[in-house]
C-alpha cells in the first residue's frame, strides 16, 4: 500500500488543550479549499436566502467563527486571544477539578437499557473511526500507526474468521453495502484488512465511509448520524452491487 499525499490546512487542534496550528507546506494548488470554506460554501448553496447568517464572513475571517464559539460554549470566553498564547489553553474540564455542574453539586449517573441489533447472518456492523494521521475530517496523511496501516486509507477491518467466511483474502478489494429500513448504499473497492476486532464487527475511516451511513439513521436526541453502527455486507469486489 503506497500513497502520498500533500495538503496546507489552518485548523485549532484540541486534545484537551486548544492552540492555533498552521499549515507549513505550499497549497497542493489555487483551488485547494479550507474545511470552513466547504461548510460555508454548502450552506450557502443549500439554504440561500433562507439564511441570515453572513456564511461569507465566516470564511474571510476566521475569528467571526471564534467570537460565536466564545458566545455559547463555557470556557471558551474571548477565544481569539486565548487561542493564540504561547502553548494555548485547556479546555474546562470540570470532573477532572472535581466541580460538577448539578442540582446536587456531585457526580450523578443514568442507567439507559441497551438495544442491541439483530443482524442477519451474512450482516456485520460497521464504524467509522480516525486514523493517527487525522484531525476530525482533515487528513494529513496515509499512514495509521494505531493499527499498522500504512499508506492506505480506503480499508474495512473485519475479524479474519469473517473475511475467511466471505471468501475474502487478506487486501483483496471487496464492496461494502449499508443496509437501513430498505435503503442500500454502496462503497466499492475497499482493501479487507484482518484485525483483531470482535466477531461481526467491521471498522472504517471516515470520510472515506460516510457515504454509507443512512441519512435516516441517526441518534435520538442528538440527531447525528448513527456513524458507529452501520449495519452492512461485505463481499469480493466483483460481488460488491446489491
Amino acid at each position: 500500500m503506497t500513497h502520498s499525499l500533500t495538503q496546507f490546512v489552518t485548523v485549532e487542534n484540541s486534545m484537551g488543550i486548544v492552540h492555533a496550528s498552521e499549515g507549513r507546506l505550499a497549497p497542493a494548488s489555487s483551488a485547494l479549499l479550507s474545511e470552513i470554506a466547504i461548510v460555508c460554501r454548502l450552506a450557502r448553496a443549500t439554504l440561500g436566502d433562507r439564511s441570515t447568517v453572513r456564511w461569507e464572513a465566516f470564511e474571510a475571517d476566521y475569528d467571526r467563527v471564534r467570537e460565536c464559539i466564545a458566545r455559547v460554549v463555557p470556557g471558551f470566553e474571548d477565544f481569539k486571544t486565548k487561542a493564540r498564547r504561547p502553548g494555548g489553553f485547556y479546555l474546562p474540564n470540570p470532573v477532572k477539578e472535581r466541580r460538577f455542574p448539578t442540582a446536587s453539586g456531585r457526580a450523578e449517573f443514568t442507567v439507559n437499557p441497551l438495544c442491541p441489533l439483530r443482524l442477519a447472518p451474512d450482516q456485520l456492523l460497521l464504524q467509522t473511526f480516525r486514523s493517527h494521521d487525522q484531525f476530525n475530517t482533515t487528513v494529513y496523511g496515509h499512514d495509521d500507526r494505531y493499527r499498522g496501516i500504512r499508506g492506505e486509507r480506503r480499508v474495512i477491518f473485519m475479524h479474519p474468521a469473517d473475511m475467511e467466511a466471505r471468501g475474502i483474502a487478506p487486501e483483496q478489494p471487496v464492496g461494502i453495502t449499508s443496509h437501513h429500513k430498505g435503503e442500500t448504499r454502496v462503497a466499492e473497492l475497499f482493501l479487507a484488512v484482518p484485525y483483531d476486532t470482535p466477531r461481526g464487527c467491521a471498522a472504517a475511516y471516515f470520510p472515506e465511509a460516510n457515504v454509507l451511513v443512512p441519512l435516516g439513521s441517526r441518534a435520538a436526541v442528538s440527531n447525528t448520524p448513527a456513524s458507529k453502527s452501520v449495519v452492512v455486507t461485505v463481499a469480493p469486489a466483483r460481488a460488491a452491487r446489491p
